[in-house]
């Protein structure tokens, strides 16, 4: 099995029987959606792609005609704090956010209870040059998950970011979107069924 499938196998054996429905009409994304994805970020990860391929999306999701807002994944913020898998399309409209870390907090930047940044982090590159693939349980409003093309030096292509709000900050969670995955395989999945 890849990551991907032992990943989404986990997320599948911790989901409720009321979220059982919601994960029978999951399905992936359609060649075309996922070319759109690549042709915007022709670096997008393999390991993304292949979750793509399995599941195209789970934040406010409509497959079949049924509503579907199942948490995927996971970060550093808490064992039961978890994130919805953006679609393709959600992943490309997150393109309008297009100012950077520096544009958005000018002269707060540097002050650490304001805005804590990972120096592996480029603050001029703007935030719509990094790939949204997720938003949190609170739909993304206190924090969001993107691969990042353009790092700092330091920093690695294809680095998984973490921006949390209040106080806000921008972190490296793993060097790639595999060792994301392999971080999240290691966590208990209690994020699954917490909202």
């Amino acid at each position: 099995m890849t990551l991907v499938e032992r990943h989404l196998e986990k997320v599948r054996l911790h989901l409720d029987e009321e979220n059982q429905s919601q994960w029978a009409v999951l399905r992936g994304a359609t060649a075309q959606a996922l070319a759109q994805l690549k042709g915007r970020y022709p670096q997008c990860p393999t390991e993304l792609q292949q979750l793509l391929n399995r599941v195209d999306g789970t934040y406010w999701k409509k497959y079949d005609g049924q509503m579907v807002n199942l948490l995927l994944l996971a970060s550093d913020v808490g064992e039961d704090f978890g994130y919805y898998l953006l679609s393709c399309e959600q992943m490309q409209e997150e393109q309008r956010f297009g100012d950077s870390i520096s544009d958005i907090y000018g002269e707060w930047l540097g002050q650490e209870d304001v805005i804590l940044v990972d120096p592996r982090i480029d603050t001029t590159i703007a935030m719509s040059e990094r790939l949204c693939f997720a938003h949190c349980l609170n739909n993304g409003g206190t924090s969001r998950l993107y691969i990042d093309f353009h790092p700092a030096p330091g920093g690695v292509c294809g680095q998984v970011v973490r921006y949390l709000h209040d106080p806000d900050s921008y972190i490296v969670l793993a060097n790639s979107f595999a060792e994301y995955i392999a971080g999240v395989l290691e966590s208990n999945y209690a994020f699954v069924s917490e909202y």
